[in-house]
């Protein structure tokens, strides 16, 4: 083999060692990119699903209220559901709650 003929070898493979590495690192950044993306993902779902529980809770909160209102549910009833459940200081006074503890 001549010494044109290795030279143009090592310069081959030095090509194809470089378009590697820059092939890998492509791939690192979209690796990165799609983490990211999912991480973001994630993130919207987990907010939607807060969203619609806190939604479902006043949709409840207010049927319940109504029933209440409208007698079909013993107001006593509901102050023994919330005394039983609610131990937060805070929780227990927004129902006037706290002399029952």
């Amino acid at each position: 083999m001549t010494r044109a003929t290795e030279g143009a070898m090592r310069a081959h493979a030095s090509r194809r060692l470089e378009q590697i590495a820059a092939l890998e690192e492509k791939l690192r950044q979209l690796k990165e990119r799609h983490q990211s993306v999912e991480a973001r993902r994630r993130t919207l779902e987990s907010r939607r699903q807060r969203k619609a529980d806190t939604r479902r809770k006043i949709l409840v909160g207010a049927v319940v209220l109504a029933k209440v209102e409208q007698g079909e549910l013993a107001r006593e009833m509901l102050r023994g559901w919330l005394n039983a459940a609610l131990v937060r200081d805070d929780d227990r006074a927004l129902f006037e709650l706290n002399e029952e503890a």
